[in-house]
């Protein structure tokens, strides 16, 4: 057939879930990626992208519903870029997520045959996040805009009322933080004009202590402003333990690694999972879903299998959570992560939960393992917890000198857990099993556990390569 061209008007039969949550439709050999669509969909689309291989494709009219379809609950979809897939049944989400998993070791990795098991399905589909992010944007009239922006726009913010992947707690907070802008007048930035004061609101919650912290990002010279923020945020919501304000005069739309002060209270809070108490800095990384972490570390320890015998590597480790956590079960545990705070908060979260057996190293995981290489026991075990990207080619290396006969990844995108995955088997390692955990009901994306272990027939890496 003749490539589809832009502003094309197609009807298709949507067979399948693309990671990314678009759905999959087939014109011979040509394929659709249309956005909004579910399995089972026979739906109108228009062409917004044609390329040799493939177009993609937004909604125009679902001719007729797929099994799998169903209404979304939210009145922002679609045009909020958060979630993207409440229009789809939650089975058939979490199938087509387990899919993707598969689909990317096999086209990335050039791994066929691994055991992907099903799924651990969310505790609760909805309400469940413990950070939101909020952007700040002007509206037709001037007025302000508090939410997300809008699907595909850097320039247009969604106004939010209620979030359902917010906690109750963390909209009513929005929304007090909402009344004193407006109060004060504070007129929100405009991104394209590079104009205005309010840029940023974030709210973080312990999900199991009912702490609350609040920053609010500015442009430059809104101290007094925001100082009168302290006084009824406090008073309508006592869970709120901290008030901070970071100052941002720089084009790029950042709510970390600013210039910060406390205005009222403390910049941390504390929370629970997985039987430890931790404490969690502003801008320290921590997963996003409380009552999912239980169950993913409960994966990891799984995949880990420690008797207390071993040596635990903690890689990528942020507050030192997971190997805290496991530290019963270890000998000793080494935890590596770059970022100071994150350290800081590791050393006194392995203090304040009586662990001794723990370590919290500060730098890069690849310079790391390479300066401190004979001075470190080898490990018998190690997790490795990497950002969306992925390890890095040096971690990589890094970690297959090491050896450890046991590694365990925590993965958080399967594209490059697949090609890290790859490298690994390569590097002598066997994939025995992979167990996804689905931490972001009606989003596209997908967290798993991996097990690997080391062929003892493999020679040394170094000896590879």
């Amino acid at each position: 057939m003749e490539r589809p061209r832009r502003d094309d008007v197609l009807d298709l039969d949507v067979d399948d879930l693309a990671f990314g949550g678009a759905g999959v439709a087939r014109l011979d050999r040509f394929v659709v990626f249309a956005r909004d669509t579910a399995p089972g969909d026979h739906a109108r689309v228009r062409v917004t992208k044609s390329r040799r291989r493939f177009a993609e494709a937004d909604l125009v009219e679902v001719l007729r519903p797929g099994p799998d379809r169903v209404p979304p609950p939210c009145p922002y979809v679609p045009r909020c870029g958060g979630c993207r897939l409440q229009h789809v049944a939650y089975d058939a989400a979490l199938a087509a997520k387990r899919d993707q998993v598969v689909e990317h070791l096999a086209r990335i990795g050039h791994l066929e045959g691994i055991d992907v098991r099903d799924p651990d399905p969310a505790l609760e589909p909805f309400r469940y996040r413990n950070k939101m992010e909020y952007s700040a944007s002007r509206g037709p009239g001037g007025e302000l805009l508090l939410g997300f922006h809008e699907r595909g726009r850097w320039d247009r913010v969604v106004d939010i009322g209620v979030c359902l992947l917010a906690t109750e707690l963390g909209d009513a907070v929005r929304e007090t933080v909402r009344a004193w802008a407006v109060g004060e007048a504070i007129a929100p930035y405009d991104q394209r004009a590079q104009t205005g004061t309010l840029r940023h609101v974030v709210v973080r919650e312990g999900i199991a202590t009912g702490q609350v912290l609040v920053s609010v990002v500015t442009a430059p010279g809104a101290e007094e402003v925001v100082d009168r923020l302290a006084a009824p945020l406090t008073a309508a919501h006592p869970e709120v333990v901290g008030l901070l304000h970071s100052v941002n005069d720089g084009v790029a739309e950042a709510t970390g690694g600013l210039p910060t002060r406390v205005v009222t209270g403390r910049d941390w809070i504390e929370e629970r999972v997985a039987g430890v108490t931790l404490r969690l800095s502003a801008g320290t990384f921590f997963q996003t879903n409380t009552r999912m972490t239980d169950q993913l570390y409960a994966r990891a320890a799984e995949a880990a299998g420690l008797d207390g015998t071993q040596v635990l590597y903690d890689l990528f480790s942020g507050v030192g959570s997971i190997g805290i956590a496991m530290a019963a079960g270890a000998r000793e545990v080494v935890a590596i992560e770059i970022v100071p705070e994150a350290v800081e908060d590791a050393e006194r979260n392995a203090r304040a939960n009586g662990v001794a057996n723990h370590t919290a190293l500060c730098g890069d995981v690849g310079v790391v393992l390479r300066e401190r290489r004979g001075e470190l026991p080898p490990p018998d075990v190690a997790i490795v917890d990497p950002p969306r990207a992925g390890l890095s080619g040096r971690a990589v290396r890094r970690i297959l000198e090491l050896a450890p006969p046991v590694l365990v990844y925590v993965s958080c995108q399967p594209a490059t857990f697949a090609d890290n995955a790859a490298k690994f088997v390569e590097g002598g390692y066997v994939l025995e099993w992979v167990r996804p955990v689905d931490m972001f009901p009606q989003t596209p994306h997908i967290e798993a556990v991996a097990r690997f272990t080391r062929d003892p027939a493999a020679p040394p890496y170094e000896r590879r390569r």
